[in-house]
């Protein structure tokens, strides 16, 4: 028997790619989606939050950029090896395991990172990151409940959350540490993550899946650990060529987010209340953009247009950031920088969920949030050895030159594309 409030959507009959339909079906998934964006802002919240503890508690314990750096890079490390397996884990054992087993891991890591007083526990805080997939795991849910032709507007409308949470989060994280320091930040924090524990227990069903049921966890454990189901995702038509354009062309811009926390507390010089008040004004931009400007174009223009238009535009804000002096110059460049770094990542996660079937959603995303993972493994090193030798402009200058190339070669293939139709 399924608790009540957890019915299984896959067993009704208004999931994806299903030829029956009633209200009632309808009514289950709109409100798990519901249930699933709340999920998402409320793990963007504490994500934010925590950034407004992190830096200043590493300072606090004498951490240079190098050693922040390699703080940063053990997260990457340990989201770019549990990415992928877990996006496994999520496919084979359903949505409410791996949702809870995500909330669990960032209530523990908040009481570690409440508890940090020495820099080898600020380390040690790291390691549940290691199964905290709370937002990869949303966008499954997302992404298995909508129709393929309105997966990009839903996966949009997920990106809305982020903006709620990046504003919510990044001012109460900056408030309570000024007001109330670290540790009691981190610890609301872990009860705010206690908190989307119960919703996912109460209301998010074993498993999403299009006409599947929950599999057995005795009959599937082999089949979570392996590669070559997780690898053979990219022997799908045009899922290789769209992965590895998502990692080139992210990875510059990868690079900036990573190393945002020292550019603002170093170049621009911005206490914890004032940077919080810049990333609540990312999270508006955010909003608008994901909730009312990529869902539109969505159903005017091809994904592929779209595609280009994000990486063309990301070349030029890489060269706006370039010329960059002071935080006014950056708040103008966040309308675009925020505009290319949605589209691109909806559209791309758009194509590639759309290209393997329903039963692989999870593990599709799991390894396009390894993309990310690899940026925070790599970005950290290659971010502070940039900064520190040639300044911020060279972050900017490496993401337009990278982007620029990757906008001809898709315009290039996209334009002989055209003729062949033609």
């Amino acid at each position: 028997m399924v608790p009540r409030g957890a019915e299984p959507t896959e067993e009704a009959s208004g999931a994806p790619g299903s030829s029956r339909r009633n209200p009632a079906d309808d009514r289950r998934r709109t409100r798990v989606i519901f249930i699933v964006y709340l999920l998402a802002a409320l793990d963007v919240s504490w994500m934010f939050l925590q950034f407004s503890v992190t830096p200043y508690l590493a300072k606090k314990m004498g951490f240079d950029t190098l050693w922040f750096g390699y703080l940063q890079t053990l997260v990457g490390v340990f989201q770019l090896l549990g990415g992928p397996l877990f996006g496994r884990f999520a496919d084979v054992f359903g949505a409410r395991v791996a949702l809870s087993v995500s909330c669990s891991a960032t209530v523990v890591f908040f009481l570690l990172l409440a508890a940090a007083r020495v820099p080898a526990m600020l380390f040690l805080h790291k390691v549940p990151t290691l199964l905290m997939h709370v937002f990869s795991s949303c966008q499954m849910v997302v992404a298995d409940l909508s129709e393929p032709e309105k997966r990009a507007d839903a996966l949009a409308k997920l990106g809305l959350c982020f903006g709620v949470g990046m504003i919510a989060g990044s001012t109460l994280g900056g408030h309570l540490t000024t007001r109330y320091g670290e540790a009691f930040t981190a610890c609301v924090g872990a009860a705010g993550s206690a908190f989307s524990l119960l919703l996912v227990l109460m209301f998010v069903p074993e498993n999403t899946k299009d006409g599947t049921a929950a599999p057995d966890a005795g009959t599937n454990q082999k089949s979570v650990f392996s590669l070559g189901e997780i690898t053979r995702l990219m022997t799908f038509p045009g899922v290789a060529r769209t992965f590895i354009v998502k990692t080139v062309a992210g990875f510059p811009s990868g690079i900036f987010q990573v190393m945002f926390s020292i550019i603002a507390l170093e170049f621009f010089q911005l206490l914890p209340e004032q940077n919080g008040y810049l990333m609540a004004y990312f999270g508006i931009v955010q909003m608008v953009v994901q909730g009312g400007v990529i869902g539109r174009l969505t159903t005017r223009f091809s994904e592929e247009k779209l595609l280009l238009l994000s990486i063309g535009v990301s070349a030029v804000v890489g060269l706006a950031q370039a010329l960059m002096l002071t935080v006014f110059h950056f708040c103008l460049i966040v309308v675009p920088l925020m505009f290319s770094l949605s589209t691109f990542n909806v559209i791309t996660n758009s194509m590639l969920t759309n290209s393997v079937p329903p039963s692989d959603t999870g593990t599709m995303l799991g390894l396009c949030a390894s993309v990310q993972s690899l940026t925070r493994t790599l970005g950290p090193t290659a971010g502070g050895f940039l900064y520190l030798n040639y300044g911020v402009s060279s972050i900017g200058l490496i993401q337009f030159v990278v982007n620029a190339v990757v906008f001809v070669y898709l315009l290039q293939r996209f334009v002989t594309n055209k003729e062949k139709r033609s």
